[in-house]
């Protein structure tokens, strides 16, 4: 009996390790794959650590903790926002008795009720990179303890939340954050403030002493007069934006109270810079940083900062060496800003509203106009284009197939914006319907075999709760204001069944992101400009007759009305024409298509491949469209589906110049 007993433990135990060795071979051939790290079978001092990094909410002191059980440690690397880590022993003796001993360690998630299963490998050289030295953006200056703790207790205390006030219908939608205005109403719905409307009592005097030390330091040459207040739970954060050129003048200014933060800033070339702003420091804004870098907070509950004690430059710098989380606590900002009487006549044109005549979507009045705009920028382009688009869109993108692959067999899958079907064909094992607007594409997947219908994506003729998942690849983008673009997940959340899932790509701001430079970049050097040029020939009055150049969709002079080419001049106008193959300048704008011949309306579907994968070598002779674009800042789709009640964002990612959300319908 004791010999038998014996045995069962054994055959117990190796099937113990026969499932650990599988799930390490797993996760080597997942780090393989989508981090192009290559993991050896032979001992060596170096490990790369599965599920043990600050992506996935893994402490450098907690991971430390545990490597250093099995010998002494000489390195440990932990890049930002990555799901695993690297650690290098003194000798491989070392390294080996962790890969024994520590592989499927459970450990619990920092700030978290959920564990977390490490699994080590062998590698063979640790990507220790050069540190490149990080600067702060030009006009960019964190001044540490501004303000004492005395000083920080009264201006907190001074704060009546429960005072009554009114509250436009802007300020309405910001149901997560609490915030008061006082000067002039910060309005959301515009980015702008009212100029004739100022609130009663101005700044409060609490605020004066404050901005007598700032004038004194020269930190501001005025002393402002609005103050907007916000408070923000961990977790909380804003999108990426530029404050409005016309709106406020040169320097902006930002206590920060209660906690430290983590705040990105942004070039339109992808260049980022996180900075730590520290409890009582004071951000000040201005010329480069203030007109050019976006600014925003991600929401998270943990920031990655310097694990260093005494860092004082402000900057998380890219040594993998030195990061670790910060536990994200409450945080209240003062932002003091100085409104502008006069148009702004910075030097960066290409993002200033006053000298781009409106390059973002507040030049969108209504709900009216918006879909004017999407009727003559993407549905009738899409259709006059079908053919040579379709010619130029083929293969499917391999995270969206792996995405549909993962589903149960027999799950049913609506493909909101499906074009030719693509990805409607991906699984026999899956019940796939495809919808799209254009009645071109919608063909082009019935020829197919396949099972599609005309429906606007806002509106999509299916009963609440019947699909198991949904994917809308490259279509959120196309909508031309905030609200349609939020109506539109709200549309495919409806669709799902509690526990379905969606997908979401959407095109990128950031062309480069973490070194990725996307296909759209590398595929073709940057338009000549020509296509350009032949717009603004056609806004100047040159006498151009060519209404295929114009950009109008309607082709023949004979179609072509007045009426329209006024409409199409004052959008074109007001919108930026993005030059093909460079990066974006600005989040909303107009993307050319240059037609080749004998290709109109045969097929085409939206993916999120970026456009023009074959240019033709004359732009003369060959017709120009132009398409409608919203791109996407970091973390602005991640923080547009969190405002949707009843929805959990699984995953969030970048791929080949796309954001990318997958989210689970509770």
């Amino acid at each position: 009996m004791e010999i038998e007993g014996i045995s069962q433990q054994s055959q117990k135990l190796s099937k113990t390790e026969k499932k650990l060795r599988q799930k390490q071979m797993k996760a080597r051939y997942t780090l393989l794959k989508h981090e192009g790290i290559e993991c050896v079978s032979y001992p060596t001092k170096n490990l790369v650590i599965a599920n043990g990094g600050l992506g996935n909410g893994v402490s450098r002191c907690q991971l430390r903790s545990v490597v250093e059980e099995s010998g002494l440690v000489e390195a440990l690397l932990m890049p930002p926002k990555k799901p695993y880590a690297f650690v290098k022993y003194t000798t491989a003796e070392d390294s080996k008795r962790a890969y024994d001993s520590l592989n499927g360690k459970e450990i619990l998630m920092e700030g978290s009720s959920q564990n977390v299963v490490l699994y080590f490998n062998f590698v063979e050289k640790v990507p220790w990179e050069d540190v490149t030295p990080v600067t702060l953006p030009p006009g960019l200056m964190v001044v540490e303890e501004l303000v004492s703790p005395e000083e920080e207790k009264q201006l907190l205390d001074s704060i009546d939340w429960e005072e009554d006030e009114v509250i436009s219908n802007a300020q309405k939608s910001l149901k997560h954050r609490r915030v008061k205005h006082f000067g002039y109403e910060f309005r959301y719905d515009n980015n702008n403030v009212d100029r004739d409307k100022p609130l009663p009592g101005g700044l409060p005097d609490i605020c004066n002493p404050l901005l007598e030390k700032c004038l004194k330091m020269g930190y501001i040459k005025e002393k402002p007069d609005q103050l907007t207040i916000n408070q923000y739970e961990p977790g909380q954060g804003i999108p990426p934006h530029i404050d409005t050129h016309s709106a406020f003048e040169d320097e902006i200014i930002c206590l920060s109270l209660g906690a430290k933060i983590v705040m990105d800033f942004k070039h339109p070339d992808g260049h980022a810079v996180a900075v730590v702003l520290p409890q009582c420091s004071l951000l000040v804004m201005s010329g480069e940083a203030r007109y050019l870098w976006t600014h925003g907070i991600t929401p998270r509950k943990f920031d990655i900062v310097q694990a260093a004690e005494g860092q004082k430059t402000g900057i998380v710098s890219a040594d993998t060496g030195d990061l670790t989380l910060n536990k994200r606590e409450r945080r209240t900002s003062f932002t003091f800003r100085k409104v502008r009487r006069s148009p702004c006549t910075c030097s960066y044109s290409s993002v200033c509203d006053s000298q781009s005549q409106g390059a973002g979507p507040s030049f969108l009045d209504d709900e009216g106009e918006a879909a004017k705009l999407e009727e003559k920028y993407v549905h009738e382009v899409y259709e006059e284009i079908a053919t040579h688009f379709s010619s130029t869109r083929h293969s499917p993108w391999p995270r969206v197939v792996e995405f549909l692959g993962a589903l149960p067999c027999g799950s049913i899958v609506a493909d909101v914006g499906c074009g030719n079907g693509k990805y409607l064909g991906v699984s026999k094992d899956l019940c796939m319907f495809g919808c799209d607007r254009s009645k071109t594409l919608v063909d082009i997947s019935g020829k197919r075999g396949f099972q599609a219908f005309v429906c606007d994506a806002l509106s999509v003729p299916v009963r609440s709760g019947s699909c198991d998942a949904c994917i809308s690849i490259a279509l959120i983008h196309h909508f031309s204001t905030e609200e349609r673009r939020l109506a539109s997940l709200a549309e495919l959340v409806r669709l799902l069944r509690p526990g379905g899932r969606a997908l979401i790509y959407v095109w990128a701001m950031e062309q480069e992101y973490n070194k990725q430079k996307s296909k759209y970049l590398k595929g073709e050097k940057a338009s000549d400009g020509k296509a350009e040029s032949i717009i603004s020939d056609s806004l100047k009055g040159m006498g151009k007759s060519n209404y295929e150049g114009s950009g109008c969709p309607n082709r023949s002079r004979s179609q072509c009305n007045s009426q329209c080419c006024s409409a199409t001049q004052s959008i074109l106008a007001k919108l930026p024409v993005h030059t093909n193959r460079t990066s974006f300048n600005s989040q909303d704008l107009l993307v050319p298509w240059h037609l080749k011949d004998g290709s109109k309306k045969k097929a085409g579907h939206a993916e999120p491949q970026q456009p023009l994968a074959g240019s033709p070598k004359s732009h003369e002779s060959t017709p120009v469209f132009h398409r409608y674009y919203h791109v996407f800042c970091e973390g602005e789709l991640e923080l547009m589906c969190k405002r949707i009640e009843g929805i959990k964002v699984q995953e969030s990612y970048y791929d080949q110049g796309n954001w990318c959300v997958v989210l689970e319908k509770q």
